[in-house]
């Protein structure tokens, strides 16, 4: 079974402890390191901050044409940009073929 990791400022991600995944608080200046290093001790789902994965636009992409990790990127204290939906919304067109959030 693969571990679920969780990357962002303290703020955004101390509630997650709770529910049984491994928080990671990081900087921006360690968190390109930290996602590598997450990624290579075989966590299966790594959840990041849309403010942080802005910033790691780079070492994120390098994970895309992979299954594991799939990296998700969640909203934090900042609120919500809409980028992480913009990510979820890609990933399943790609799976289904479809627009999941299709509006008249």
């Amino acid at each position: 079974m693969y571990k679920i990791a969780v990357m962002g400022d303290y703020d955004s991600i101390y509630g997650f402890a709770a529910l049984g995944l491994d928080t990671f608080p990081v900087t921006f200046q360690e968190a390109g390191e930290r996602l590598h290093q997450l990624a290579a001790e075989g966590y299966g789902i790594i959840y990041i901050t849309e403010e942080l994965a802005a910033q790691l636009k780079h070492d994120i992409a390098r994970y895309e044409g992979q299954i594991i990790p799939a990296v998700i990127e969640i909203p934090g204290v900042s609120g919500n940009t809409g980028s992480g939906v913009r990510g979820v919304k890609k990933s399943v067109e790609q799976a289904v073929g479809s627009d999941i959030l299709f509006s008249n």
